[in-house]
């Protein structure tokens, strides 16, 4: 009989991440337990109110964390089974841009203020394909009009405190694709942006990513952003996974009570002449998470075992669907708000 042929691994697999941060005021356990798998093709999103520990999660996988005072106790991060949490520093900034690339969330900070844009996106062809300075402006001018900049031959000379805010923000995603990654990260894409802008950014990263066939991690705390662009959704809090389901699944039936609270917080169509409901307190702060369940002290359906006990992440009927809820399947049946 012949050998059946290994499957080929996942595109992007993290498992068990944990981060903490040592200071003088104690740890903070930014990200603790955190798994997830994208496929080709595939946009997952982690949400998360700011502080969940989403943007720290996505920076250990890309190398950016400074140690110390960051330090990356467990977990791994295999790019197609090559673990980038293991890699020596200068594999790793080898693989960091023709592999995986990230988009941050501040393009007018992320760019060099004293470069042109061209400079800047002409340094990716020459540092990592060996191009010469001519064809590697070329290259950049090809890649500004891929990502829709008007005039980008003449406009590859500005700088970018000459573009607006959209335009800067296409600029940080010609500068992502520009070594064709196979993941991408992106990282609060549309912050500052206004609604049609991001709405113009968002189909453009889709638009991209048909074309490529990348893996897009979507790292926001924006529910429309997400109900447009996401395939599925992890859900953070206090820098752990608390729920994780297809994008449909999440939204129509949300099985943990940070979740649902989510979704009532926000406008949304389907509830037209009801009133938003705020979730109740503020994160917690990361020196000081509390015991049990870190949502027990915010959560209306908080039970005294809530307090002291920790739930684990568990499967639920829908297929895909986790909640690290005690009352999941409780929470699972009932309707949103």
């Amino acid at each position: 009989m012949s050998a059946v042929s290994a499957a080929p691994p996942p595109l992007l697999q993290v498992e068990d991440l944990s981060v903490e941060f040592r200071t003088r005021r104690g740890i903070v356990r930014a990200v603790n337990g955190l798994s997830y798998t994208l496929a080709e093709g595939e946009t997952l999103a982690l949400l998360g109110e700011s502080g969940s520990g989403k943007s720290v999660a996505a920076q250990a996988v890309m190398g950016l964390l400074d140690t110390p005072p960051a330090h990356i106790t467990r977990g791994t991060a295999r790019l197609r089974g090559d673990d980038l949490l293991s890699m020596a520093p200068d594999h790793h900034r080898l693989v960091r841009g023709t592999r995986i690339a990230m988009i941050f969330q501040d393009a007018l900070t992320a760019l060099n203020p004293v470069l042109s844009v061209g400079e800047q996106l002409a340094e990716m062809y020459r540092v990592h394909r060996g191009m010469p300075r001519k064809a590697a402006l070329a290259r950049s001018i090809e890649l500004m009009d891929r990502v829709r900049i008007p005039a980008a031959a003449r406009r590859v000379h500005d700088y970018p405190h000459q573009f607006s805010g959209g335009m800067r923000q296409r600029v940080m995603i010609a500068m992502a694709l520009a070594l064709d990654p196979e993941v991408v990260i992106a990282d609060e894409p549309t912050t500052a942006l206004d609604v049609t802008v991001q709405a113009q950014i968002m189909q453009l990263l889709k638009q991209l990513q048909d074309e490529t066939d990348m893996g897009l991690l979507l790292i926001t705390h924006d529910l429309g952003v997400v109900a447009e662009a996401a395939d599925r959704i992890t859900v953070m809090y206090a820098g752990r996974t608390v729920e994780s389901a297809e994008a449909d699944d999440l939204y129509t039936r949300p099985a943990h009570p940070y979740t649902r609270g989510l979704l009532n917080s926000v406008p949304r169509i389907d509830r037209l002449g009801k009133p938003l409901i705020p979730i109740a307190g503020t994160p917690p702060l990361p020196t000081a998470v509390p015991e049990g369940c870190a949502f027990h002290p915010r959560c209306p359906r908080a039970e005294t075992r809530c307090e002291t006990e920790a739930p684990t992440l568990r499967s639920l009927p829908a297929a895909g669907q986790q909640s690290a809820c005690h009352f999941a399947e409780e929470v699972h049946h009932a309707s949103v708000g």
